[in-house]
């Protein structure tokens, strides 16, 4: 089977579970970890970290960023000697204990089945626009459709879809990038050289302080979610130990240039003051260099982005709560998968468990059409911060296996976190540092506290559980016939 062996949680189950498919191939993979991350965050909601940050806004993205990459490099270690489908919530458990698995993998998926009725919400807004016959509603309920079937079909219909939704993202950056760099050296027709003006100009490079670089980091830093399906994805690859190592790799260095390249582009291209909360700074950016219909191109570009990261997101939700079944954190029911050849990617996928994630998604959906100010504000707020906490206890995790690993299986270690365990200690100090200041920050703080007060309820429900099953032997990390 591609899963890690049995950890401590996996008391008894009922069945053994079946195999997924072994469908996604590396170009997906290397593709999902450079589009997955690419989304409406960087597209439009950089608008708001600009206009706190000013020019700064590069050293905000690079802080983020940073963090993003070294939590990346902890995953990838892990998944590269033990790759899961549950990925962290398998690394969480064989490090931690069983608390530790079941709160990570149910918190993350409540993170992910929210987060799905957002993006199929401003999905549908943006349809709207083009085609005002027909209601958001309706949109929504064709995008939940479409992409529950692509789910419930071979897992390289999903890796297919991801694949050149992602392809579009990455050279809509691309171009972006490079069209700005001509329009900074006035190489574009009706442009002049602006060189460093812009960036040191209007109250200079740090116009608010570095007060104004860390409110950007708080509105930045949750732009980079959505790597970890990355590690998820990588166990229904033909070779998920390699194909996690490729990704990593690949991914958070060419992420850190399209972020950080573009916030530069744009605050050298404007003044940074002419950037506002809510609106796009690249269609600021192409209006300002003459390309025509730029905010109908953006809205198309924006408009993929959310579909990829729905996509996305029902996948990974799936695949999270197929591996808690697996480990007896779930109903058992979700065990079942489709039939077919699992090797080839016809058959080997986790319908019930798709049905199950893309149920509450409609639910979630629901309560964003009815009550978007209220019920499903609580729980978005409830969800808030939780990327955090996950990558918290990623580092936590990577602290433990690390010594494990090293101990009873070092020949496993093929991609290592570097300058172990300093810079995992940076890493979870620099996220305990980030939620310290969410705390200090009045729009921040109520998703820190509703965020936190979700996290203690689920982590009482695994506390309690573990210790009813105290006393489980706990297996090897890698098993001798891996």
């Amino acid at each position: 089977m591609h899963e890690a062996p049995p950890t401590p949680a996996a008391t008894s189950p009922a069945a053994p579970a079946e195999p997924l498919s072994h469908g996604l191939k590396q170009r997906h993979l290397t593709m999902l970890g450079l589009g997955g991350v690419i989304g409406a965050g960087l597209f439009v909601g950089s608008g708001a970290g600009i206009a706190v940050a000013g020019p700064a806004i590069v050293v905000s993205y690079l802080i983020a960023g940073a963090l993003a990459m070294l939590v990346m490099r902890m995953l990838g270690e892990m998944s590269a000697a033990m790759p899961a489908s549950g990925s962290f919530s398998v690394h969480a458990e064989q490090a931690l204990g069983r608390w530790a698995g079941f709160s990570v993998g149910w918190l993350y998926w409540f993170l992910l089945v929210v987060v799905l009725a957002v993006e199929a919400t401003a999905a549908a807004q943006i349809a709207h626009g083009w085609v005002p016959g027909v209601e958001p509603w309706a949109w929504v309920l064709l995008f939940m459709v479409v992409f529950t079937v692509a789910n419930l079909t071979a897992v390289k219909n999903f890796g297919e879809f991801e694949f050149w939704f992602a392809s579009l993202k990455v050279g809509a950056i691309v171009v972006f990038l490079v069209l700005g760099g001509l329009a900074v050296f006035g190489l574009l027709p009706n442009t002049d050289p602006v060189g460093m003006t812009n960036l040191t100009g209007q109250g200079g490079f740090l116009p608010n302080g570095w007060s104004g670089v860390v409110s950007g980091v708080l509105t930045v830093v949750f732009a980079f979610g959505g790597l970890e399906v990355v590690t998820i994805a990588a166990a229904e690859t033909d070779d998920p130990a390699r194909a996690v190592g490729r990704a990593v790799r690949s991914a958070v260095v060419r992420i850190l240039f399209f972020y950080v390249g573009s916030m530069l582009v744009i605050v050298a291209v404007l003044p940074w003051t002419a950037q506002q909360a809510g609106l796009s700074p690249y269609v600021k950016v192409l209006d300002a260099i003459g390309v025509p219909s730029a905010g109908q191109i953006m809205n198309i570009v924006v408009f993929v982005a959310l579909l990829s990261a729905l996509n996305a997101n029902l996948y990974g939700s799936s695949r999270m709560i197929f591996s808690l079944a697996e480990r007896g954190e779930a109903p058992r029911g979700l065990l079942k998968v489709s039939g077919g050849g699992a090797q080839e990617g016809t058959g080997g996928v986790p319908r019930r468990a798709v049905l199950a994630s893309v149920a509450f998604g409609f639910v979630s959906v629901v309560l964003n059409l009815l009550w978007p100010d209220t019920v499903f504000l609580y729980m978005l707020n409830s969800v808030g911060a939780v990327l955090l906490f996950v990558w918290a206890l990623i580092a936590a995790s990577q602290l433990r296996l690390r010594a494990r690993l090293e101990q009873e299986a070092p020949d496993a270690l093929a991609l290592r976190m570097w300058w172990f365990p300093y810079l995992t200690w940076v890493t979870l100090a620099g996220l305990l540092g980030v939620l310290l200041l969410m705390l200090t920050d009045d729009a921040a703080r109520p998703q820190v506290l509703w965020s936190a007060g979700a996290t203690v309820l689920v982590l009482l429900v695994a506390v309690a559980r573990e210790w009813r099953d105290r006393g489980a032997p706990r297996e090897p990390l890698v098993s001798t016939d891996r």
